[in-house]
């Protein structure tokens, strides 16, 4: 069955031609470029992913990713630390939260959550020598209590190695939640998170470009001591598209959108109206190759960064290993 009226469906044709497309030639070759070399080199595993990791890497410290928390306060997802082959490594837990509200319960010492998950972490390092706090949705008025909640960690870890993830800053934020100098004084390392600059919901833009990334140094560095301070490097990249390809109508504005694109007919599927057009979509990327991380790399080190940490490995352009080292 037809009826003259019109309703809309997006259709994006890009990703087959993109498919089926040789990879770009690279306009900035790494010929001549000389290694960067870090003290300790971080590398984040995703265990879904695990087949990605090789022990051949040029890493000191391998970091399982994640464990997680589910809805009754159980820890869940706890990595094995012999699911990979690491030789001559440091072994260390991802701990996260999806969540901003259960995060809140977690950190939060008026609910049995935090003590038990304590305890839960406690257990499951064993066989890791160290726990990677990478909680990024803590409640912007819980700063206090997960500044206590690392303090308790500190006190139940002896001999292990704590590290914290913090986003990218310029400055201290009035009320933050993750202020670098206090995190700093309650944990042996502090990742920060220079990365997503441009992200999936903003504008079409670098991940993480040099001049963004100088200014988030600048400030670690003020915050931080050498000793503790990780600076992380993103091996991924984001796409944009300048048109939206999915989203939900009212009846009428079905029908004026379908107008605009000359969609005629639409026909009913098991009595359901369907319909579609094509139309074009320009889109927009930004990643790192081995010459672009081999840059980020060398305005850390040579503004004196002594360790360096990649999120994560799988995503890197392989010829970035001849790029990076480490001291082992």
């Amino acid at each position: 069955m037809k009826k003259t009226l019109t309703v809309i469906t997006l259709l994006a044709l890009l990703a087959t031609k993109l498919s089926a497309a040789k990879p770009a030639s690279t306009l900035s070759p790494t010929a001549g470029l000389t290694p960067v070399v870090f003290e300790e080199a971080w590398g984040y595993v995703s265990m879904s992913r695990a087949e990605e990791y090789r022990d051949d890497l040029p890493l000191t410290d391998v970091v399982y990713f994640a464990a997680d928390v589910n809805a009754y306060g159980e820890l869940i997802s706890v990595p094995n630390p012999n699911w990979l082959k690491v030789e001559g490594k440091r072994r260390h837990m991802a701990f996260q939260c999806d969540s901003k509200s259960l995060t809140h319960f977690v950190l939060s010492p008026e609910y049995s959550v935090r003590e038990s998950i304590i305890d839960q972490l406690v257990k499951a390092l064993a066989g890791f020598d160290g726990l990677n706090v990478d909680l990024e949705l803590v409640p912007a008025r819980d700063g206090a209590i997960f500044l206590s909640f690392l303090d308790e960690l500190r006190a139940r870890l002896p001999g292990k190695i704590l590290s914290v993830c913090v986003p990218a800053r310029f400055k201290k934020l009035s009320d933050d939640i993750y202020p670098y100098a206090e995190i700093a004084s309650r944990c042996d390392r502090v990742f920060v998170m220079a990365y997503d600059e441009h992200w999936s919901g903003g504008e079409a833009g670098p991940v993480a470009s040099p001049d963004w990334c100088k200014k988030v140094l600048k400030y670690a560095q003020k915050s931080i001591p050498a000793e503790k301070l990780i600076m992380g490097i993103p091996f991924y990249g984001r796409t944009w598209a300048d048109k939206t390809t999915a989203g939900a109508w009212y009846y009428s504005g079905a029908n004026r959108i379908m107008g605009e694109n000359g969609v005629e007919f639409y026909t009913y599927e098991k009595d359901i109206p369907t319909f579609e057009y094509t139309m074009e979509v320009k889109i927009k990327g930004y990643f790192n190759d081995a010459y672009s991380l081999h840059s980020l790399a060398s305005i850390y080190k040579k503004a004196g960064v002594r360790h360096a940490g990649y999120w994560r490995i799988g995503q890197e352009d392989p010829e970035v290993w001849n790029l990076l080292k480490c001291r082992k």
